[in-house]
């Protein structure tokens, strides 16, 4: 939610068998709003599936039940050791009651589940040890090994970009909206705890969960569901999304207290010691179609009104045991983005907060218990005093890998995204600066029917905070529209801003090497325009078209000049120049045709 008082490269898919060797089964753009799209849109490249290459045990215990006592949360712990050579890899597993607890809603049983995704192929031993008040539990088998044939690549960091552990660098574009995602009707155990809707946050005062309807004719035969049908209109929303070539999803997992309050993992919404396994293993079946269909899970662990609402902000016990469970069970997905909180921190609306040794223990647990090494960031308040206030102290920390973008203003996009990613530099860690939420707070990205050209949106929040350096966008659907933050269910509503943002991905992926280039002064003499560049290549964002008197400051040479549509996207044109020659102030030419519209300007100088 916005600051409410304040006014992967693309990874190739190849599903890679892993064998057990002691007989355990692995588990492994129109300008005009658009009514109707069918489920895959005739050319749009749905985004590129993530290799999801892990291993899933299972072992017998005693009897238990999610209320049990001794509680198998907090009183008993499964730990399995993978080793390979030198390599070493603790898991923490979790109760998985009867095993099936998707399909049969169960409380009880015997199963406990580890699952491990390999960073290196080979054979991989294992040990396995349940722990319980009194000592050790018996298990049904307690050692073994397994043979991978390929290791899956796992999302990082690499200073101020996304990229996978086997080098592919990642820029992604994506859906902030709605942030109660997992607020769903076929979800075990999920309903609203409370209707009243405060001032400055989106309207969702009614009881009714998500179904997203508009999207059941998205879920195609092969898809996953649970309980005979349930799941549908989720499962079909991730089909759409992807079939846009969008990448990333946001969405929280704990919103007791918040905008929501109707997401959390617990058995009820009281109880932060109990954990309810159908509807984390019905998580899982939606976060495994995700990594299927090439959807970034960008988890958000808290929001600011429930900051507290844990250990009054610690990390004790409580929270520990809830990131010890979310990563238990979901870690082993290959692109997972940790964000600490939505706006987190105390502002003058909302003063009290977490503080700065209490965002650094978030960060060190998390980095200690993730035993894959996933993006940590933090979500940030609007305005740029609230940034400095409460990041400013966070520069340079371990850990912290990078900021889920908030900015009230969208034409100060670029600035504060040079500003953040220049200021992180500086103090001997460059962060991820990713544009996730784009203000007003009311008003965020609209629907087509309303703003179909989304002009602003696209040259600011998109192109604007691309040629920053910035890691990609989500788009934040405003507070105050039917399909608004929380009550969003129809994700076609805003197709014409799914094409511009595809089309921008499409662009730097094939044209830029945008991990070695950086926002750029003084090529251009004109005021509204972009500019990111390297040696030898630069690009121009210019707003309606135009022409300009370029000065290329690598000397002499001829340069080729190439135009593009962002709206339209489409292949690289010729202009009115096809060519300039470097050193003095020289006339860049038009495109052609003239049409007054955006452009993009690539300038490449020859060999």
């Amino acid at each position: 939610m916005q600051d409410k008082r304040s006014c992967l490269g693309m990874i190739k898919f190849c599903l890679t068998s892993i064998l057990l060797c002691v007989g355990l089964s692995a588990t492994a753009c129109a300008p005009s709003p658009v009514a109707e799209m069918p489920a895959t849109v005739p050319g749009i490249n749905p985004a590129t599936p993530f290799e999801n290459n892990h291993v899933t045990l299972d072992f017998i215990g005693p009897e238990t039940a999610e209320m049990a006592t001794p509680n198998p949360f907090t009183d008993m712990e499964l730990t399995v050791i993978f080793t390979q050579n030198d390599t070493r890899i603790p898991i923490r597993g979790y109760f998985a009651a009867d095993g099936n607890a998707a399909e049969t809603s169960a409380t009880s049983g015997k199963v406990w589940r580890a699952h491990f995704s390999p960073p290196k192929s080979g054979m991989w031993n294992w040990t396995a040890r349940l722990n319980g008040p009194d000592g050790p539990i018996a298990l049904d088998k307690t050692s073994g090994n397994l043979t991978v044939s390929n290791a899956a690549p796992i999302l990082r960091t690499d200073g101020q970009n996304f990229r996978f552990s086997n080098g592919e660098y990642f820029l992604k574009g994506g859906t902030n909206s709605p942030e109660n995602l997992l607020g769903y009707v076929d979800f075990d155990g999920t309903y609203r705890t409370d209707t009243q809707m405060r001032s400055g946050e989106s309207n969702a005062t009614d009881t009714n969960l998500h179904s997203f309807g508009p999207h059941m004719p998205d879920w195609r035969p092969s898809d996953p569901t649970w309980q005979a049908g349930k799941g549908k209109g989720l499962i079909g929303a991730i089909n759409y999304l992807s079939d846009q070539g969008m990448n990333a999803a946001y969405f929280l997992t704990f919103n007791i207290g918040g905008d929501g309050k109707d997401v959390w993992p617990f058995v009820n919404h009281e109880d932060f010691t109990r954990f309810d396994v159908s509807k984390l293993d019905q998580w899982n079946i939606v976060f495994d179609h995700m990594m299927d269909r090439g959807v970034m899970m960008h988890i958000v662990l808290q929001e600011t009104e429930n900051e507290l609402m844990m250990e009054g902000g610690e990390t004790g016990e409580i929270r520990e045991l809830y990131f010890k469970e979310l990563i238990s069970r979901f870690a082993h997905h290959p692109a997972i983005v940790w964000n600490l909180g939505e706006e987190n921190g105390p502002v003058f609306w909302r003063p009290e907060g977490q503080t700065d040794d209490q965002r650094r223990a978030m960060i060190a647990a998390l980095t200690r218990l993730d035993p894959y090494d996933h993006p940590i960031v933090l979500h940030t308040h609007s305005e740029p005093a609230d940034k400095d206030h409460i990041l400013d102290p966070l520069l340079g920390l371990e850990g912290l890998d990078g900021l889920s973008f908030q900015v009230s203003d969208r034409r100060k996009v670029n600035a504060e995204t040079r500003k953040w990613i220049s200021k992180s530099k500086e103090a001997g860690r460059p962060w991820l600066i990713a544009m996730d939420e784009i203000g007003s707070w009311h008003t965020g990205a609209r629907p087509d029917a309303i703003d179909p050209s989304h002009d602003s949106l696209r040259r600011h929040a998109l192109w604007g905070h691309l040629f920053a350096g910035g890691a990609g966008v989500e788009w934040y659907f405003g507070g105050l529209h039917d399909s608004n933050d929380l009550k969003s269910e129809d994700w076609r509503l805003r197709q014409n801003l799914w094409n511009q943002t595809r089309i921008a991905l499409k662009f730097f992926n094939t044209h830029l090497p945008y991990w070695e280039m950086r926002p750029c002064g003084g090529v251009i003499d004109r005021a509204d325009s972009y500019c990111f560049g390297r040696d030898g290549l630069y690009a121009l964002y210019l707003i309606e078209g135009g022409t300009g008197i370029l000065s290329l400051p690598e000397g002499s040479g001829t340069w080729d000049v190439k135009w593009f549509d962002p709206v339209k996207g489409g292949a690289l044109k010729n202009g009115t120049n096809e060519t300039v020659k470097a050193g003095s102030w020289v006339e860049l030419g038009f495109s052609a045709p003239n049409d007054g519209r955006d452009r993009v300007v690539l300038l490449r100088r020859r060999p």
